[in-house]
């Protein structure tokens, strides 16, 4: 429990304002402990996928970058301490060796942009290296990967990322490959894991890489609770409760066992994710333009497909969530399993226009912190979902392997 009492130990401002006077504070009171609060909390957010941008080679995130949802200033703004930045492997290449050269080039262009910015990033590969060094002004980068297609049929490979400094592996994504079934694919191929899926979990297990379980099918979850010898997480995912029959969100019998197991559901913060209404009414949009694409036989960048694009938006402007809806995803959490096994999982920079209003970009944890003191919950409990659960997670996962 080295790190975690460490972690406790550095986080002596959790007394300094009660219940009571939290509830006497103003509006504006409030958002200003808020921010204050963030400030100095440890901030974890475990799933962004800015760091493809990075391979464009005209994205400079130590400057304020509008057009992404990540930046050094808005970070520093947001309180934002350690993101983990997720090298995304399109499911295109999932039969491909091009995945386990992409993932290279990704994991270089990451430390490339830490060395060349080593005033404001660090690359980070342990609990420890966050706990010693979250107050010391720069933004803390650790990795994963998304698509464990970036490991193609060799088991090597996950010792190879694991030393390249990747610390999660989400094991599908859009499509089945050759470790799982996708929650996203209507064809099952394994009806869970694939036999080689069986292996790269005990590897992943040995190695002390934590298995990500978003994106994957219901019945690949439940195979992981029952295979791996340590806690599984879900790096950005939601509860299915609000959003029923959306199986890429989790539902209430899979939370308990990932609790159960000791693990640890981080919340996605996508509008679709959040409210099943708003997941309607996107679907609604994306059938009407599809159809009048498919009627005209034209591609989207048509000048007349652009033309009727934005005249629909117009007349039928795009929905969002509230920052509020995170706050109520993670209060279901924490009434149905306890406190301890919920976190944040954002996704930024890989949800294109559907971030709620209050949490566009990075600078809006502040927001979600006074959401959740709102409804009561304390500096302590909301340290544990910032960053203190997934830390726990971590340091276990680590221990199962030693």
């Amino acid at each position: 429990m080295r790190y975690f009492v460490l972690f406790l130990l550095c986080i002596p401002f959790f007394t300094a304002c009660s219940s009571s006077s939290l509830n006497s504070k103003t509006e504006a009171g409030l958002r200003e402990y808020s921010k204050k609060l963030a400030d100095k909390m440890l901030i974890i957010d475990t799933h962004f996928d800015t760091p493809m941008f990075l391979l464009e080679g005209n994205a400079d995130f130590s400057q304020s970058s509008p057009k992404f949802n990540f930046d050094y200033p808005r970070a520093k703004a947001g309180g934002l301490k350690a993101p983990f930045w997720a090298a995304f492997i399109s499911p295109a290449l999932n039969d491909s060796a091009s995945a386990v050269i992409q993932t290279d080039e990704i994991i270089s262009a990451v430390e490339k942009f830490c060395a060349e910015h080593q005033d404001k990033f660090e690359f980070v590969k342990t609990p420890g290296d966050i706990l010693e060094k979250y107050n010391n002004g720069k933004i803390l980068i650790a990795m994963g990967i998304e698509n464990g297609a970036a490991i193609q049929d060799d088991l090597t490979k996950i010792k190879y990322f694991f030393g390249r400094g990747i610390r999660y592996i989400t094991l599908t994504h859009g499509l089945n490959n050759k470790i799982c079934d996708s929650s996203y694919d209507p064809v099952r191929k394994w009806n869970g894991l694939s036999p080689f899926g069986i292996e790269v979990v005990k590897e992943m297990n040995r190695a002390g890489m934590i298995i990500d379980a978003a994106h994957a099918s219901d019945s690949t979850f439940f195979q992981l609770i029952r295979l791996s010898k340590a806690p599984i997480i879900a790096t950005h995912s939601a509860c299915r409760y609000f959003t029923p029959g959306y199986e890429r969100n989790m539902s209430d019998e899979m939370i308990k066992l990932l609790a159960k197991k000791g693990g640890v559901i981080q919340i996605n913060f996508g509008s679709t994710f959040l409210s099943k209404e708003i997941q309607e009414q996107n679907n609604k949009n994306k059938e009407a333009i599809n159809k009048f694409l498919n009627d005209k036989k034209l591609k989207r960048g048509d000048p007349e497909a652009k033309e009727f694009m934005k005249k629909y938006y117009e007349e039928n402007p795009q929905q969002y969530a509230d920052v509020k809806d995170i706050a109520v995803h993670i209060d279901h959490v924490a009434k149905l399993v306890g406190i301890d096994y919920v976190g944040i999982g954002s996704d930024f920079d890989g949800l294109g226009d559907s971030l709620p209003t209050g949490m566009k970009d990075v600078s809006g944890y502040p927001n979600l912190i006074y959401e959740l003191f709102k409804m009561g919950y304390s500096e302590e409990d909301i340290q544990k979902i910032m960053g203190g659960n997934f830390i726990r997670v971590w340091k276990t996962i680590l221990e199962c392997a030693e």
